[in-house]
């Protein structure tokens, strides 16, 4: 458009300069003074005219620009779609071997037990994906029985909104915010080779569950999560037990939801104190008349000072109902304290007293207690190689003592 302009503007200068001419103002059967006047006068308005021509292209050519920048603009290019997306994983291998006494059973073992990958997705600035997807003991077998060795699990897979700049919210499959191992459970974060059994049996890491969430900034150093979601559905069958209860939001059964709330304050460094309850009306989704409404309360703990650390955690359950009193699951609760101190930066060394029982409201010894001693040797911060020694002294006499060595990493 603009060559068209240029081009323009010298024909309109040679006609103008020719029009009026002198030599040609006195030269025979030119025309007159009017003529000429009147020549200069259409001159001018055709002038007028292509200007405006010429404006309204460019005009045109300008909107035509800027609808395209802004279809470049807002349109997803395959390189923004992939910085908007994240991968990775963990995963961990165990050595088992330990000595069964009074009934339980002798270990020798070799398993890959987790292999998990996440995918998340940032669809904007407030608004995100996440998800989490493991395979459990590396094989997954079609047997009649069910007793093949590997599971397929969903354990994350939740949108989360951005309410403002301190609170959000989600909706999905999620993990429960209990316990210090049951969110932050990568192998590398952690020591011993094993999750601890308190975590393990009593909150019961891993749990997640589907339902809907906040979170959230109280004050600096404070912060909340509720959660309303999925509950446990456990039976006489399994004596209540609270881990055979996670339904893993699959056909989940939900006549009664339950509500997780934690407190968490993180105001110095190297320090987290939190406390989560949870209630829901009926433990067994309505399936036992002899069992009712179950409720968790867990407290913990984590220092960090230096090379020295310090871990304790206490989870605590009561179960209403003739059913799980008659068994004496109406009480269920565990305890740890583990310290830990770093040699360097690739290597700690930690001891761990756990203490639990699924049946604490009964008379009968069901007590279990466990010692573990060991050390994690980290090449790389997100790589370790973990062994220790434990020893157990269960009321029911069967006990496993021995040792696990175990290789793990994230990414």
């Amino acid at each position: 458009m603009k060559s068209l302009k240029y081009l323009a503007a010298p024909a309109i200068a040679g006609a103008l300069s020719l029009s009026i001419s002198p030599a040609m103002a006195g030269a025979p059967g030119t025309p007159s003074v009017e003529e000429m006047w009147r020549l200069i006068q259409q001159q001018q308005r055709e002038i007028k005219v292509l200007k405006s021509q010429l404006q309204q292209t460019d005009q045109k050519a300008e909107v035509a620009v800027e609808t395209a920048e802004k279809a470049v603009d807002t349109k997803p290019t395959k390189a923004a779609w992939a910085e908007r997306t994240r991968v990775g994983g963990y995963g961990e291998l165990h050595y088992n071997n330990l000595d069964g006494e009074g009934g339980a059973k002798d270990k020798d073992e070799l398993d890959f037990h987790r292999f998990v990958l996440f995918f998340g997705h940032d669809f904007n600035d407030k608004v995100r994906f996440h998800s989490e997807l493991e395979l459990e003991h590396a094989l997954v077998e079609d047997t009649d029985d069910g007793s093949g060795p590997g599971e397929v699990e969903l354990e994350q897979a939740y949108i989360e909104f951005d309410l403002n700049d301190t609170h959000r919210a989600r909706a999905g499959i999620f993990l429960i915010p209990a316990g210090i191992l049951n969110e932050t459970h990568e192998p590398n974060t952690f020591y011993g080779v094993e999750r601890n059994p308190v975590e393990k049996d009593i909150i019961p890491s891993t749990w997640w569950a589907g339902g809907a969430a906040l979170q959230g900034e109280l004050a600096p150093g404070w912060s909340y999560d509720v959660a309303v979601h999925e509950g446990l559905n456990t039976s006489a069958g399994s004596n209540y037990a609270i881990r055979k209860g996670r339904q893993k939001t699959a056909k989940a059964k939900a006549s009664d939801l339950a509500v997780t709330g934690r407190v968490k304050w993180t105001g110095r460094p190297g320090m987290e104190l939190a406390g989560t309850v949870q209630h829901q009306g009926d433990i067994t989704q309505g399936s036992d008349p002899t069992a009712g409404s179950a409720t968790l309360f867990e407290a913990h703990g984590i220092f960090n000072r230096g090379p020295f650390g310090l871990r304790a955690l206490y989870a605590h359950w009561d179960l209403d109902g003739t059913g799980p009193a008659g068994v004496g699951a109406d009480e269920q609760s565990g305890w740890y304290v583990e310290p830990s101190f770093k040699v360097n930066e690739k290597l700690g060394l930690f001891a761990r007293y756990n203490q639990w029982d699924n049946q604490a409201g009964d008379s009968v010894g069901s007590e279990k207690t466990q010692w573990d001693i060991g050390m994690n040797w980290w090449p790389h911060p997100d790589v370790v190689i973990k062994a220790d020694y434990q020893s157990q002294d269960h009321d029911s006499g069967k006990n496993q003592d021995g040792f696990n060595v175990g290789v793990g990493y994230q990414f």
